[in-house]
């Protein structure tokens, strides 16, 4: 007996929109729209109707704002929800606050002129469909939440690295592994799979909350630490030697594993400029982009890690590096900042002895 289909509920006030989305999702085998909403109170009698196992949302809607739709969504009944975003800084900001209240992730407004594009476009939110309905749905975390309590840093030299991949879920759980660092913790770099236009917003945003400085990285500036590095959208970021110093290297080549930037170039890069003084670690994520950098990371003699299976909002990425023999060590999402100042504190020591 075959699987049942995805059930797709879109939501999007523009019936272009509306149309061209329940095309593409119409004809793959797995996927069907079962109903179109042009706002969110409509959407919300035909969830109860339907129970559709993922939603398409548009921001920007009539009779109700997408975001405080979502938001009651995720508090009252929490599924997998997919954003539908207009690539602009404003439109950035508030899809990095959907998935702040719950979204799953995100994909462009597709340009309705431009047909050339449309079957790498297809491609791409019906894998993110897919993932959606494998997902564990979550709640937003309450506005009111204390921060974490900052961790005590370990007594190390600045050679010490944490560097960190992740895809699906990824911006939430970099955030709860950043936000508890301490402002003098080691430096981290990151490769987040994001389109360009929205990195700089994210690491904005981790910036304002976190007590390490957090920014997009730029070619060629020094590795520091106490800060965070986050790959700009649409280019890979690499780890360089520069004489004593680390430094930033990004690479416009061509996308890996179908990811620019792709985690396997980051880790790569770290297993043979930094060798035993980088601490890897593979978040959330669909597909296998990191697992095979981050074996060589630890053929390297850097110590890895990945996020267990139930923290995870997509196990994708961390399964795979776990079923290469990738891990040193599967660890839970909020245990994951202390376990990784505990390792460059271990590293620390192992070193001087």
């Amino acid at each position: 007996m075959s699987a049942p289909r995805i059930k797709v509920l879109c939501v999007d006030d523009s019936a272009l929109i509306r149309d061209l989305l329940s095309e593409i999702i119409n004809e793959q085998p797995d996927m069907e729209v079962v109903a179109m909403a042009p706002d969110p109170l409509v959407a919300r009698d035909l969830i109860k109707q339907h129970n559709p196992d993922v939603l398409t949302l548009d921001v920007e809607m009539p009779r109700m704002d997408g975001l405080d739709f979502l938001e009651r969504l995720m508090r009252l009944r929490p599924m997998p929800v997919l954003m539908v975003s207009s690539l602009t800084q404003a439109g950035s900001e508030v899809t990095l606050r959907a998935l702040e209240l719950g979204a799953l992730d995100f994909v462009a407004k597709p340009s309705l002129g431009i047909r050339s594009g449309m079957k790498a476009y297809a491609e791409e939110i019906t894998e993110k469909l897919r993932a959606a309905a494998r997902s564990r749905p979550r709640r937003a975390r309450k506005r009111d939440t204390p921060a974490p309590r900052a961790l005590e840093a370990p007594m190390v030299s600045s050679e010490k690295l944490l560097i960190i991949g992740a895809s699906t879920g990824g911006t939430e759980a970099i955030r709860s592994v950043l936000e508890p660092m301490p402002a003098n913790g080691p430096a981290v770099l990151i490769t987040q799979h994001m389109p360009g236009g929205f990195t700089r917003s994210f690491a904005e945003r981790l910036d304002r909350i976190c007590r390490i400085s957090v920014k997009e990285a730029r070619d060629g500036e020094r590795i520091l630490p106490g800060h965070a590095y986050v790959a700009p959208g649409d280019v890979h970021l690499k780890l360089v030697r520069n004489g004593a110093n680390y430094v930033a290297r990004l690479d416009d080549g061509p996308p890996v594993n179908r990811h620019r930037p792709s985690v396997d170039v980051l880790f790569r890069s770290a297993a043979d400029q930094a060798g035993r003084n980088a601490i890897g670690v593979l978040l959330t994520g669909m597909g296998k982009d990191g697992a095979a950098g981050l074996l060589e990371m630890r053929r390297a003699g850097g110590a890895t890690l990945a996020q267990d299976e139930a923290s995870c909002v997509v196990f994708g990425m961390p399964r795979e590096a776990i079923a290469l023999g990738a891990a040193e060590e599967v660890v839970g999402l909020d245990d994951m900042a202390a376990r990784l100042l505990k390792r460059v504190a271990a590293a620390g020591r192992s070193q001087r002895v």
